[in-house]
């Protein structure tokens, strides 16, 4: 059969051909790559040579080439624009994939070659990016079980391919869910408070879901929906915070139970306390100690922060509704927006007209890297994404050299999971002659055909987010594929993400792209500084909302043994460990439930979720440095993208933030950002 994933495409930055890819070109493109890895690693074994990094590190490197290829485009296809036959797929492969990784990583002769490397490391005359590959390579193996006895790596084999059907099994699940828990409604007056152009969005989306002659509001992948702000019918919005809350709850919630008893005994297994410490251990963070201590300084203010908020929305609501009426959770973002409008007259349906998608993004997103980083984006109309709503860009540097390929997939549909992500489709590797080919996703409700897509602030933080982790793929400088781009631990991976918001309300910038969508006219000064005065409106909101979802994330990954959760139920479990770490509150449920919380038992970030603040801390701490007026901004973005972005994984990522920062990070700039610093 005639499989465009066989070769390397011809096309420009060996973008895949999506025009000539099909479903079943997936599954046999798999098997060849499996099969191929796998004969390249029995050669690397087989060579009667002594071990060298050439003959072993670098070969490793540079077997699997079909099956990155082909994985690297289904499993963006499986979350950007799956179907029942990816689906399919999916749940085939995980567990294969599973067991192919540890073929190779429980190879007892692979490994006594990597580790004959490793301990004579300092004498093969290598430079420190080889160095640093050794280590790679002796560090997966070691926490693969490659030390294991046989028995104790069979029982491994056997938990990770359990765990990676569940994982696939849970992330289906999800989407199902929030399919199945969409808002429908009979009349239109249902939906008051939401913009018009939501709600003849609404009336298409419901016509493509089969609701002809309704109006469906789909669910993003969090708790607290963004039409709870707007929506001002109460009982409609319980409605939504009900289906919201409720996803997962039949099925995922007994398989999350069963994923944390499988990865405690897979920690065990390996010699670990609980999986938070097994976790923890590979990322910058190192111990479960270290992470305690940061979550546990931030509990106290921010709950503080949460219930003079909750005083203040509380009393505003019985002015408006009644002595009687109790503040609950589906009216927290409802009367945030009230009294932030009063307060200080920023009204969110007021911003929309000035943050329309294209020139957000053009003289927005890409107008800030242009300034910061002296790139410019080019649109490539002749080049075709995975689905017709995706758009191809071509990035230059300030020389006018070609970096890679950027791709950007900004609406939702029913076939793309929920929340907002960055795929590559190929990394910049200097050993194997690629330059990078990325995509982000996002979940922006796709407005009636002829309409302006009109944006909220979040969207925007999103865009600038997501393009963030772009530039962190499209600079990468690196020569092995191992380090390239945001192949960096996880709680180091948004740190470059979340810099990159601070371009979207610098003056600058935002006067460039916040311009009203059909008179062309400026955002007026005054909204502008009201934004600003704004801003740390309601973060006690954000951050419990936050941390109860890290935390919840801690507790599930700190039970010591897979059997101290046989009989768990996990809302008990849920409750409980929210109550025990003090962010218990009704009115403000955790980001992600168990249910639905994708990123720790569907995604890479089990024990980790933590991440997002560990790397705001250095966010913060950058954008002090990036403002201190010691050079000009387009100086300091060249020392940034050098000393950190391009390093990718090839250096120790905190030894890179001290490059840039010139000492290690301090907590103070993101106390004070987020209102909790006394």
């Amino acid at each position: 059969m005639s499989n465009p994933l066989f070769e390397r495409s011809a096309l420009p930055y060996q973008l895949p051909p999506f025009a000539e890819i099909r479903e079943e070109h997936y599954v046999p493109a798999f098997e060849r790559g499996m099969a191929e890895q796998l004969g390249e690693v029995a050669g690397i074994v087989g060579n009667g040579e002594a071990p060298t990094f050439a003959n072993t590190v670098v070969a490793l490197e540079q077997s699997g080439e079909l099956l990155t290829r082909v994985a690297n485009v289904f499993f963006n296809i499986s979350g950007s624009d799956a179907s029942a036959g990816t689906d399919a797929i999916d749940a085939e492969m995980s567990p294969r994939l599973a067991a192919h990784r540890d073929a190779i990583y429980l190879d007892a002769g692979l490994f006594a070659r990597v580790e004959a490397l490793y301990r004579r490391r300092d004498e093969l005359g290598l430079d420190a990016e080889g160095v640093r590959l050794v280590e790679e390579y002796y560090r997966r193996f070691v926490r693969a079980g490659a030390r294991l006895d046989a028995e104790g790596q069979q029982r491994l084999r056997e938990l990770n391919a359990e765990l990676a059907t569940a994982a696939t099994e849970f992330r289906q699940n999800i989407m199902t869910d929030t399919k199945a828990a969409a808002l429908v409604v009979d009349k239109a007056e249902d939906l008051v408070g939401l913009a018009p152009a939501a709600v003849a969005a609404a009336a298409e989306n419901a016509g493509a879901l089969g609701h002809a002659g309704a109006w469906v509001v789909s669910l993003q992948n969090v708790s607290n929906q963004p039409v709870l702000a707007e929506l001002a019918d109460r009982d409609v919005r319980q409605r939504v915070m009900t289906a919201s809350l409720g996803r997962g709850a039949s099925g995922n919630n007994d398989l999350a139970v069963r994923i944390a008893a499988l990865r405690a005994e897979q920690a065990a297994l390996l010699g670990y306390p609980d999986y938070a410490a097994y976790s923890v251990a590979d990322q910058t963070a190192k111990t479960v100690e270290a992470v305690d201590e940061m979550l546990g300084r931030l509990v106290q203010p921010a709950v503080g922060n949460a219930e003079r908020e909750a005083a203040e929305l509380s009393a505003a609501m019985r002015a408006s509704e009644g002595k009687d009426a109790d503040l609950r959770s589906w009216d927290w973002q409802f009367w945030s927006e009230k009294v932030r409008a009063e307060r200080f007259s920023v009204d969110v349906d007021a911003l929309r007209p000035y943050l329309e998608l294209d020139r957000v993004l053009r003289d927005g997103v890409f107008f800030a890297a242009e300034q910061v980083y002296g790139i410019t984006v080019l649109e490539r109309d002749d080049l075709l994404g995975y689905h017709p709503e995706v758009r191809v860009f071509e990035v230059f540097d300030a020389d006018g050299s070609a970096l890679g390929l950027f791709l950007g997939d900004f609406f939702t549909r029913p076939s793309k999971r929920g929340g907002a992500w960055m795929n590559e489709l190929v990394s910049q590797s200097g050993l194997l002659g690629t330059r990078p080919v990325v995509v982000n996703n996002l979940n922006i409700v796709k407005p009636p055909a002829d309409e302006p897509a009109l944006l909220t602030w979040d969207n925007v933080r999103t865009l600038f987010h997501e393009f963030g982790h772009a530039l962190h793929g499209l600079f990468s400088d690196v020569q092995y594929p191992s380090f390239s781009g945001t192949e960096v631990p996880r709680d180091f991976v948004e740190f470059p993400s979340q810099v990159n918001e601070m371009w979207m309300d610098r003056p600058e910038v935002l006067a460039n792209y916040a311009k009203h969508y059909e008179t062309g006219e400026p955002m007026p000064a005054e909204l502008v500084e009201r934004m600003a005065a704004a801003r740390r409106f309601g973060e006690g909101f954000r951050t419990v909302e936050y941390l109860g979802a890290a935390l919840l994330d801690w507790a599930w990954h700190r039970v010591s043994g897979g059997e101290a959760l046989a009989g768990t139920d996990a809302e008990t479990f849920e409750d409980e460990a929210l109550r025990k770490a003090g962010v218990a509150m009704a009115t403000i449920p955790p980001r992600y439930r168990t249910g639905y919380f994708a990123h720790i038992f569907a995604s890479g970030y089990a024990a980790g979720y933590y991440s997002y603040i560990w790397s705001e801390v250095l966010d913060a701490d950058t954008v002090e440095w990036f403002g201190d007026g010691a050079a000009s901004i387009r100086e300091k973005g060249e020392v940034f993208r050098r000393e950190l972005l391009a390093k990718g994984g090839s250096v120790d990522p905190m030894a890179a933030f001290e490059s840039v920062r010139g000492r290690a990070p301090e907590i103070e700039p993101l106390l004070i950002r987020r209102g909790l610093s006394d």
